[in-house]
């Protein structure tokens, strides 16, 4: 069945057998302690191997514990990493799978931002892009069945993302996840440094975020924007960097997660 997307990075990223990969996103999400008070609409989610950025992802998944019956549609925004593209890239295939089962795509959200002229149609774009697919096992263990929206972001100005999320930010039904690591390959306490002021950016909604501070800039700044507008506060669950997990300290990749809640403000 073509139809469908297959896992690119199962057995790489994350554990390819599905007994495995449910029991260490179990272990995961069960390490991690949620603070969230409110419901979250968005979170932002590094995208890396689980054995370097799982602990950091499960918890912003593990904040979703309370609301997750509620939580019907996802909308998954990545950069992408393999094929360049001008605007946001939507797949045509029906399904996207893992080892932990088939998720939908959920053809009547993608319909209605079709004709928008940032958004184009390519199964090739997504085929082997990690940036998506990595989040999908923790959301299938932490949801119930739910719909997919994945969206593919190339070069994007920040309305240019947030008139899809607009488009498509529904009620409590809908989690809107941005995919992204911070930044890349230098020295540990220069990405301590580098990482903490890009996260206060973030917290201040400021979207001038640069692909240099997080790879996922582009879908970043369009969720700040859009953010900003409906009035959601940013809360930091979680900021540390591969040599805190799993990596040597001279070159590391920095991974923070954060949710954003309406009225959560307690300044």
């Amino acid at each position: 069945m073509n139809n469908t997307r297959p896992p690119a990075v199962a057995g790489m990223f994350y554990p390819g057998d599905a007994g495995t990969l449910g029991v260490t996103v179990d272990r995961l999400l069960a390490d991690a302690t949620p603070e969230q008070e409110s419901q979250p609409k968005a979170l932002i989610v590094p995208h890396a191997g689980y054995v370097y950025s799982g602990s950091t992802a499960a918890k912003a998944y593990a904040a979703l514990a309370p609301w997750a019956k509620q939580i019907h549609r996802v909308i998954l925004l990545g950069p992408t990493h393999r094929v360049a593209v001008d605007g946001i890239a939507v797949p045509e295939v029906e399904a996207f799978a893992t080892p932990l089962g088939s998720i939908r795509l959920d053809a009547q959200a993608i319909a209605r931002i079709a004709e928008l002229p940032q958004v184009v149609f390519s199964d090739h774009v997504h085929a082997f892009e990690h940036s998506l697919e990595v989040h999908l096992p923790f959301l299938q263990r932490v949801l119930d069945p739910f719909t997919l929206v994945p969206l593919a972001v190339g070069h994007a100005t920040p309305e240019a993302v947030a008139e899809v999320l607009d488009l498509l930010w529904g009620g409590a039904e809908t989690l809107i996840v941005v995919s992204s690591d911070l930044s890349h390959f230098l020295p540990y306490a220069t990405a301590q440094q580098v990482d903490g002021n890009t996260c206060r950016h973030i917290l201040q909604l400021d979207t001038h975020i640069h692909p240099e501070q997080a790879c996922g800039a582009y879908p970043i700044n369009g969720l700040l924007l859009a953010a900003g507008r409906r009035g959601l506060k940013p809360t930091l669950l979680g900021l540390c960097n591969s040599g805190d997990t799993a990596g040597d300290r001279s070159r590391v990749v920095g991974y923070a997660a954060f949710a954003f809640a309406e009225g959560a403000d307690h300044g």
